[in-house]
């Protein structure tokens, strides 16, 4: 993992095993089968539910500074913590919570290099206790706004050209042959994508044990599509997840300068009255 930009944000499953019962490391599992921590997780792992916890339901929001400080110190995670996370389909949901600390200021957050998937493959162990940990002391920083961006940024991009937008869904959902994946109920009400993104899934990024490919297959993936460390990089996909990991590829294992997640993703976008909206195979790389 040394070839990457930022190693330090990668923790290998060897390392977790030696760290379960580290109390200066909390290990978080976030899935998307929210029944999975249930059945089977990573010794002294907390188990957070993406659809309760990591969504302000009301609002159609990540939760809040409060309320993100009230997860963290319930899970017992204070500002000196080392957060590990992890979670199954690659780490889809475990990058969207590790983006979530960095939007909070979180200094020392990290992913499980190959996730669930990984740890399950070399047949480690699993277990169905829950941990108790007295509550942490997690204060929030003034979220930074460089990793996030919203509507209007992605309007202001597509008018000054100023950025490579990153679609990493599906070739059917970029094209808008489907507006969702199978079985997804947060849909837009137009299929597409937005002008000039291109179309990298996020799935290219991830060998076959759910590790990250190396430093140079990954710049080969998205030089060979237009985007560049010279150039402002923005994620997207439907909910804000998937390019929550692409997201963190970019920023963290090639180091690009300057790269956010849009997390309002297709389903602001493809319900907004009036917002521009291609629809097939990219026609430019940039936006």
């Amino acid at each position: 993992m040394t070839d990457y930009k930022h190693p330090e944000v990668l923790v290998s499953t060897d390392w977790v095993n030696q760290h379960t019962d580290d109390p200066k490391v909390r290990l978080v599992e976030v899935d998307v089968d929210t029944s999975a921590y249930q059945k089977g997780h990573i010794k002294n792992a907390v188990g957070w539910n993406w659809t309760t916890q990591l969504n302000d339901n009301v609002r159609r929001d990540i939760p809040n500074a409060r309320q993100f400080e009230e997860l963290c110190s319930s899970a017992g995670v204070s500002n000196d913590t080392t957060v590990v996370l992890y979670g199954d389909n690659n780490n889809w949901f475990a990058a969207f919570a590790f983006w979530q600390f960095k939007v909070y200021g979180h200094k020392d957050v990290r992913l499980m290099n190959g996730g669930r998937k990984k740890w399950e493959l070399e047949g480690r162990p699993l277990t169905t206790e829950v941990p108790q940990f007295a509550p942490g002391h997690f204060k929030a920083a003034t979220p930074d706004k460089s990793v996030r961006a919203r509507r209007e940024d992605i309007l202001k991009a597509l008018e000054e050209k100023n950025a490579s937008l990153v679609d990493v869904r599906s070739p059917d959902e970029f094209t808008g042959k489907v507006i969702a994946p199978p079985g997804m109920t947060e849909t837009a009400q137009r299929g597409g994508h937005i002008p000039g993104a291109a179309n990298i899934p996020w799935s290219k990024a991830v060998n076959d044990d759910g590790t990250f490919k190396s430093y140079d297959e990954l710049l080969k993936l998205y030089e060979s599509q237009g985007v560049r460390p010279d150039r402002e990089a923005v994620a997207y996909c439907r909910i804000g997840e998937r390019s929550s990991h692409s997201w963190f590829v970019l920023k963290y294992l090639l180091g690009f300068p300057k790269v956010r997640n849009y997390d309002g993703s297709w389903t602001e976008w493809g319900n907004l009255i009036d917002a521009p909206i291609e629809k097939g195979e990219a026609k430019s790389a940039h936006a």
